[in-house]
């Protein structure tokens, strides 16, 4: 066979493998969890993208021209809702999608938020109950979008629902580990409501179900009186949220940083966050371990540890030896 043939055969095949990955079904997720959520069942069947990247916070994010040609390209569009994602209507609207947009928290009995009228608080899948409903939707939305892999959507949402109810009788027997008194978990955000309730943890927050919402005076003073009262020995930053004002109450109050947790972004490969499975089970282990006796401060160990003092002493200490050069060199001259 002449080598001119077998480039032939190659640029064929080639070109063949491309026009079936171009072929996948493009399903766009709002947020990393419900991207890994559409991995599990859907495996390689589908192109998965998602437009608030890890890291990053939905409730602030700001569309891009990216995210316009992402949304353009969906066939499936799976969103939480539930005020979660407030600047997404706007962007399908100017994207020109054609793709099918899903509420993936069709069927989830949604928490009325506190604070403003008619508006619930969008954290569901922080109850496994509640993920289990969302991969339900999810799996009913491929099988509709790709009749032809239906059966391997349906066996593969089995096995994920296993999975979720094996974590969710986790969960709820970990959490016993925490004596009653001190089941208090406070936080950065009001982003644990649902976790608080389905496994029986009361939640303290400085901000609302929102970080746009602002910081109050109140707010402080509530988190501080809570901690004090029931001689709370943690409180846990957010992946997503700066840590300083939070970090600043724990010192004023006698808590220490009990740990990192994942609400509304997973964590990168590298962390113990990197699928929605992990994220549950690691924000379980790091409550458990910062609520019980013995608790360790995990300051360092999720970079907010405070460098300032010694820094500013170092910056103090040069710029008085550089003042008095100047003063020594000053009264030299003039004599």
């Amino acid at each position: 066979m002449s080598q001119k043939y077998i480039t032939y055969i190659i640029f064929v095949a080639t070109l063949f493998s491309s026009s079936l990955i171009a072929q996948k079904p493009v399903v766009v997720s709002s947020a990393t969890m419900f991207t890994d959520m559409v991995k599990n069942i859907a495996g390689d069947l589908v192109t998965t993208e998602t437009i608030v990247p890890i890291g990053g916070d939905p409730h602030l994010h700001t569309p891009t021209p990216r995210d316009a040609k992402l949304v353009k390209s969906a066939d499936l569009l799976m969103l939480n809702g539930l005020t979660f994602e407030g600047w997404i209507n706007e962007l399908i609207e100017n994207s020109g999608t054609k793709g099918k947009t899903i509420m993936i928290t069709e069927g989830v009995d949604p928490i009325s938020s506190d604070t403003y009228k008619n508006s619930t608080d969008p954290h569901a899948w922080m109850d496994l109950a509640n993920g289990r409903i969302y991969i339900k939707n999810i799996a009913k939305a491929l099988k509709e979008l790709d009749p032809a892999n239906a059966s391997t959507y349906e066996a593969n949402y089995k096995s994920y629902d296993q999975q979720l109810a094996d974590l969710d009788a986790y969960v709820i027997e970990k959490i016993k580990e925490i004596p009653k008194e001190k089941r208090i978990l406070i936080t950065s955000h009001d982003a644990f409501k649902y976790y608080g309730k389905r496994y029986g943890i009361r939640l303290e927050a400085i901000q609302g179900i929102s970080t746009d919402s602002e910081i109050q005076t109140s707010d402080i003073k509530r988190v501080s009186y809570t901690i004090k009262r029931y001689e709370v020995p943690s409180v846990f930053v957010e992946s997503t949220i700066n840590p300083k004002q939070l970090k600043l109450i724990a010192s004023d109050n006698g808590a220490i940083i009990g740990g990192k947790l994942y609400a509304d972004s997973l964590g990168d490969k590298d962390s113990p966050a990197a699928t929605y499975l992990d994220m549950i089970k690691s924000n379980t282990n790091t409550i458990v371990a910062g609520l019980s006796a013995g608790a360790t401060d995990k300051s360092e160990e999720v970079g907010i540890e405070n460098k300032g003092g010694k820094s500013n002493l170092i910056l103090y200490g040069i710029m008085g030896l550089l003042l008095l050069g100047g003063m020594l060199f000053l009264i030299k001259k003039l004599s």
